[in-house]
Formats: structure tokens, sequence, C-alpha cells
């Protein structure tokens, strides 16, 4: 199984569980995805979902000055967002259970 193809999926709920910690700037973001363990993440993919929840309403953004370089945005979650988590969190839950069930279980399923 690829876990590239479970990540797709998850990404939006899991920068959203990252921001929600804390409001991050992009690097940061990836840097704290990877570091719970999605270490397949890749830089596009991280960069794309926060521009596209922000543009979504899920996610605000304000820029800071950086004294490595230039300036970063930074995001932050909004209610949309906390509502958009909650119900993530929910699905995943969910499915999660009953992939678990499936894959512990001996039941033949038939159709």
């Amino acid at each position: 199984m690829d876990a590239s193809q479970l990540l797709r999926g998850a990404l939006d709920a899991a920068v959203l569980a990252v921001v929600a910690e804390r409001d991050g700037y992009g690097y940061d973001v990836l840097r704290r995805l990877r570091a719970a363990g999605l270490t397949d993440v890749g830089d596009a993919s991280v960069y794309g979902t926060l521009r596209r929840l922000y543009r979504a309403g899920a996610l605000t953004s304000y820029v800071e000055p950086s004294d490595e370089g230039p300036h970063r945005r930074y995001y932050g979650i909004t209610e949309r967002g906390r509502a958009q988590l909650a119900e993530a969190r929910s699905v995943w839950g969910d499915f999660s259970r009953a992939l678990t069930n499936l894959l512990e279980s001996n039941v033949e399923v038939t159709a």
C-alpha cells in the first residue's frame, strides 16, 4: 500500500491540526508534519494545501519579518478551519475504527 495515497486524502486534516496547535509559516508546518511522522509529505503539497485552505476560509494569513531572510507568511486557523478539523477528526475516527476492525478480523466478507 502506498502511504502517499493515504497522505493525499488526509493532508488537509494534518495541516489544520498542526496550525491549530500554533500558527506557522510554510516550512515550519512542513517540518512539524515530518516530525510527527509524515516523512513522505512533499513541500509543494504542503504549500498548495496552505494556500487552498486559506482561500477556503479555513486559515488566516499574516506576514512577519524574519531575521534569517525574507518576510514569512504565517497561517493561523479560523473558526471555519476549527469546524473542518473537528469534522475531519470525526470522519477519520470512524474510518480508522472500521478499517482496523476489517484488517484485524478473520471474518469472511461476502456480497
